[in-house]
């Protein structure tokens, strides 16, 4: 259903060893902590980063330089045509515009996660990126995670009894990243991956904006009719954890094993973007990862009309 969001990285490197005929030049809009990254990686000598040619960055605050990459405004990086991808790594209340500007300026988009806070709006911009002929890829570096990895593995070929996965963390400004259905969104796409397209049952909000606190209760179906419980609880002294629990005809599993160290989760993200952009992913593999890509954006979306 993810199309190629779990292919192994030898795969990737294998698909790009050859020396490349040019370089796409690439602006990051947004320096925080995963704009950051994605600047290393396109910094530092790996097979994806090799087509990849890192020109500047956009930032509203006045940076002028972050290890020798210089900040351009927007009009340069929208106007100049050597400037052919946007990083958009922005809060997610903005990234619905910049999208449409970078598409309508002609530039492939990659985007952190989610593309847009409703799924008309995510609709409306692939459609322009096909009229454009330009790549816009939505990042889930959750399915990248060792921790998905493992899931997929215990969860094929068994059935499915009933499911929760809990996530806590500190508090996070709504105005910035959305409504919690849509910052929490990668949770959703986990449980969207594992078990198959979802319906929602019912959704309720508590919230105490005086002392930061929220936590939200989304009670999700499988097509099969087996009842999946999503919580998202933020509050101050919340560690960052998830907490899960499946029950299947043949056993249960109860909370995550440790299972190693995520290595690389966005480099990796960024080989899966220039493989698009190389023309390698099938119209298929596209079609349902888009698929996937708005189910989880119209959930949330639902999700977020229930609670208000």
């Amino acid at each position: 259903m993810e199309g190629k969001s779990n292919l192994e990285p030898l795969e990737e490197e294998t698909k790009m060893n050859a020396e490349p005929e040019r370089k796409f030049g690439v602006v990051v809009v947004g320096v925080g902590r995963a704009g950051s990254v994605r600047m290393r990686d396109l910094r530092n000598p790996h097979a994806s980063s090799a087509f990849l040619n890192l020109i500047g960055f956009v930032s509203r605050r006045e940076l002028k330089c972050i290890d020798e990459v210089q900040q351009i405004s927007l009009e340069d990086a929208l106007s100049r045509p050597e400037v052919e991808v946007a990083y958009i790594c922005s809060e997610s209340t903005s990234h619905e515009d910049y999208i449409r500007q970078f598409l309508n300026a002609g530039k492939h988009i990659l985007v952190e996660y989610p593309m847009t806070l409703s799924r008309a709006a995510a609709q409306d911009l692939w459609e322009l990126a096909e009229q454009k002929g330009k790549v816009l890829h939505e990042e889930h570096v959750e399915l990248l995670m060792e921790e998905f990895a493992f899931l997929q593995k215990e969860v094929v070929g068994k059935e499915l009894l009933k499911g929760s996965l809990l996530f806590t963390a500190g508090p996070l400004e709504e105005e910035r990243f959305g409504f919690p259905a849509f910052s929490g969104i990668s949770r959703l796409t986990w449980l969207v991956s594992l078990f198959g397209e979802l319906s929602l049952v019912s959704a309720t909000l508590e919230e105490r904006k005086e002392d930061q606190y929220m936590k939200m209760t989304v009670c999700l179906e499988t097509e099969n009719k087996r009842p999946l419980t999503w919580i998202e609880e933020k509050g101050p002294g919340l560690k960052r954890n998830r907490h899960l629990s499946f029950h299947f005809k043949s056993g249960s599993l109860e909370n995550m094993p440790n299972v190693g160290v995520n290595k690389n989760i966005f480099l990796k993200d960024q080989n899966i973007f220039v493989q698009k952009l190389l023309g390698q992913f099938s119209e298929k593999e596209l079609a349902a990862e888009k698929k996937r890509i708005l189910h989880c954006l119209w959930l949330a979306e639902e999700i977020q009309k229930y609670c208000c």
